[in-house]
């Protein structure tokens, strides 16, 4: 699928994701409308997978609003708890979104585990982006960080897990950079750092102008 410049609903209620959705989307000229400013309602994440949730929402946004809709789902991945707290990221965090309450849960599970090396605190944020068309076509997009879970958080920066994950080969925590450097790629750049970055990546190829056509 290909789009052309015009009004995209970003699916999700999550201003962080929004903010860094919009942020990836502005090189190309596109009218970004956030589902929670446009009144849409957040479906029922019931699927078994980031995909599964991502195209829910991502169909969901688009049958309410008639416009191409692009929506994602993410969490991190926890080696040493089976991949867990995965599609329940979110969840974890309790009604009221508390990921201060969240990382110590995660924590704790680990330090039951004896889980007090770095081999031991592997883990991935992955983030799956879908994008749906009023129609019914859709195509999902994956990107994925690998990293490890530091102790105590670090950082005041991002949203979420951020400030206890080190991503591989740096020294800082997501909740130590800038929205530049976390997320900051731009069309034409070859390396992009997390994991929804990535994975918009992978959607821009596919179903974005080149950069040459949005650079005129």
């Amino acid at each position: 699928m290909r789009l052309h410049p015009g009004p995209l609903v970003v699916a999700s209620h999550n201003a962080g994701k929004v903010a860094e959705i919009s942020d990836l989307l502005s090189p190309y000229g596109f009218d970004v409308r956030a589902a929670a400013d446009i009144g849409l309602i957040e479906p029922e994440e019931t699927g078994e997978t980031f995909a599964e949730n991502a195209v829910l929402k991502a169909r969901a946004a688009a049958a309410a609003s008639g416009l191409p809709a692009l929506a994602d789902d993410s969490g991190l991945a926890v080696e040493a708890l089976d991949g867990a707290p995965g599609i329940y990221s979110a969840r974890w965090a309790g009604d009221g979104r508390d990921f201060a309450q969240a990382m110590r849960n995660i924590e704790e599970k680990l330090a039951g585990l004896g889980a007090d090396s770095p081999q031991k605190r592997r883990a991935a944020f992955v983030c799956v982006l879908a994008l749906a068309m009023p129609e019914g076509a859709v195509e999902t997009f994956e990107g994925r960080v690998e990293g490890t879970l530091v102790w105590p958080p670090r950082g005041d920066r991002g949203f979420g897990y951020d400030p206890m994950f080190l991503p591989e080969g740096h020294s800082r925590t997501f909740g130590e950079m800038s929205a530049e450097e976390k997320h900051g790629w731009r069309p034409g750049e070859e390396e992009a750092l997390s994991h929804r970055a990535r994975a918009f990546k992978a959607f821009a190829a596919s179903c974005l102008p080149a950069a040459s056509a949005v650079a005129g």
